[in-house]
């Protein structure tokens, strides 16, 4: 089963942390990996319009954000970058397969891309 999944958050998709599912706020399930990339792909043209940064990795991961999207950590006493995440996954664990160079390629990523690195309770602030 495949997962197409939108997230939002202090980390980008690609990191997988403990309790990274917390961060979803939209899964879409296909069988074949070909629906599945369709909708990747719809949702990545739609994303990309709305936001002026974006780092992308080769198999269907990606991240999006704008200067100013950030969150207050108290632990970490600094502000932190939140992404829009796009993952297009395999049973909720990245796929091997390369997406087309258009949805990697055009990676502009600039701002702030440090993460909180203090544990709270158990998890990442």
């Amino acid at each position: 089963m495949y997962q197409v999944v939108t997230m939002f958050g202090d980390n980008e998709p690609w990191w997988f942390f403990e309790n990274w599912e917390d961060d979803i706020e939209l899964e879409d399930s296909f069988e074949s990996f070909e629906e599945a990339r369709q909708d990747y792909e719809t949702k990545w043209m739609a994303i990309h319009q709305q936001y002026e940064y974006i780092n992308a990795k080769s198999n269907f991961l990606s991240a999006f954000w704008n200067d100013g999207d950030e969150r207050w950590c108290e632990e970490c006493d600094d502000d932190l970058q939140q992404y829009k995440g796009l993952a297009l996954l395999k049973n909720h664990q990245p796929v091997t397969i390369e997406s087309g160079k258009e949805f990697y390629e055009t990676t502009n990523s600039s701002g702030k891309t440090k993460r909180c690195e203090r544990p709270k309770q158990g998890a990442w602030c």
